[in-house]
């Protein structure tokens, strides 16, 4: 039987090895990091005497898959023209830093139309995909495109609009794509998996609209806001709007058991993270009513 990957994201705060140190301390076997501050537009190259010491804990330790998150300040949809292309070089650096780290995905919110109109924004982020990837030996890696909760001009709440920037860029790019599927975000967008049905149908959508096997990452996070609500505000496993029950469907599901489940819940007190992982690997354990 196939190894269940359980993990969360983790601080390189210090040096980029601790954050590897961290997912094996709490006992995670994937895991996620910033590759720089995620509030900051300019980042260092990675020192080259850490990438090996972080690459060497994670073939001791079998830590994979490695995903890393872009840049919070980056909005490669933007309409203005001046914001976009600060996005495209930041983004720029995501993919060159992820490339030295050895991260298998990069993890990508579609960013924000700013008010034009959803085909407008799809151009924007594809055009800016493929300038951010323009030259670089990408092969190895994988951007992974993030479902969003739909709030305001955001673009990705719906997997019509993932998949289109998908098939667009695949034109005029090798970069490949694929997509990071939060389960805060689906349930704040309108998909309701915390029912056995709900589940079922979203995962039906999913295959037919992205292909369940371009989907390599899972953020789990339940939700502190109700079904439809289109507010991204995450909650501790079983203890928000999804569920104990609905956890233990989605982790049980056959089509989704092979995926890498990365936890970005609150860490309002110490411990909240292992609380976490053990609730994922307790309700993995349990079979789906």
């Amino acid at each position: 039987m196939a190894v269940r990957r359980f993990g969360l994201h983790t601080s390189i705060a210090g040096s980029l090895e601790n954050a590897a140190l961290e997912a094996v301390r709490v006992g995670a076997n994937t895991f996620q990091i910033f590759s720089a501050s995620p509030r900051m537009w300019r980042a260092a190259a990675p020192d080259p005497a850490q990438v090996a010491r972080f690459r060497a804990l994670r073939e001791k330790h079998d830590l994979r898959p490695l995903a890393i998150h872009d840049n919070y300040l980056i909005n490669m949809a933007a309409g203005d023209e001046s914001p976009r292309q600060k996005s495209v070089e930041a983004f720029r650096g995501e993919i060159a830093r992820a490339l030295i780290i050895g991260a298998e995905y990069l993890v990508a919110h579609p960013g924000n139309s700013g008010g034009r109109s959803v085909e407008e924004g799809i151009i924007a982020l594809v055009r800016s995909l493929v300038e951010a990837a323009r030259g670089l030996e990408t092969k190895g890696l994988t951007v992974l495109l993030e479902n969003t909760a739909g709030a305001g001009a955001s673009l990705g709440s719906r997997f019509e609009e993932l998949a289109a920037v998908r098939q667009y860029a695949a034109e005029f790019s090798d970069l490949e794509i694929g997509y990071c599927i939060d389960t805060c975000h689906l349930l704040a967008a309108g998909f309701n998996i915390a029912t056995a049905e709900g589940l079922r149908s979203t995962v039906a959508e999913m295959d037919r609209v992205l292909g369940l096997g371009n989907i390599p990452v899972i953020h789990t996070n339940d939700s502190k806001m109700p079904l439809g609500s289109r507010v991204d505000r995450h909650a501790n496993i079983g203890q928000g709007h999804i569920g104990e029950e609905g956890f233990r469907r989605i982790l049980n599901h056959p089509r989704l058991r092979a995926k890498a489940f990365i936890l970005e819940t609150p860490h309002d007190e110490p411990g909240d993270d292992v609380m976490n992982l053990d609730a994922l690997r307790r309700l993995a354990r349990v079979k789906s009513t």
